[in-house]
């Protein structure tokens, strides 16, 4: 049975986000992009935009009784090929090994205008919530 998780410290901005998290026998699906607290978009540069889309990830694994060290997989999306170094820089200020499994695909374009960086991760939570 899935479970959503209750965030506090993100905003609640639907439809875009109904829900930050559901939780499903012991793992955590989520996706965030670099959504600020007051519900606007970060629109800077992709070092800011990832670190902004990262700290969500954290604030999110936290409200479930998780932690980055906890996820699993990653699924990143670029608007720019050239932004994947300034990215991957950022991540792995993130995540220490082992590493979770990642990929990193190109789109033409995000939901949100200036959007560089979204992303999806799963993690296994040592305790189920």
């Amino acid at each position: 049975m899935k479970q959503a998780v209750n965030v506090t410290g993100l905003p609640d901005i639907n439809p875009y986000c109904i829900d930050w998290a559901v939780v499903a026998d012991g793992i955590l699906y989520t996706s965030t992009a670099p959504i600020k607290a007051d519900g606007s978009f970060d629109t800077g540069g992709i070092a800011s935009q990832t670190r902004q889309t990262f700290d969500n990830l954290k604030t999110i694994l936290t409200a479930a009784g998780g932690s980055l060290a906890d996820v699993t997989q990653v699924q990143i999306y670029l608007t720019d090929e050239n932004d994947f170094a300034a990215m991957n820089e950022v991540y792995g200020s993130f995540f220490d090994k082992p590493y979770p499994a990642r990929a990193t695909v190109k789109v033409a374009g995000l939901m949100f205008e200036g959007g560089r960086i979204e992303i999806v991760a799963h993690a296994h939570l040592t305790k189920a919530g």
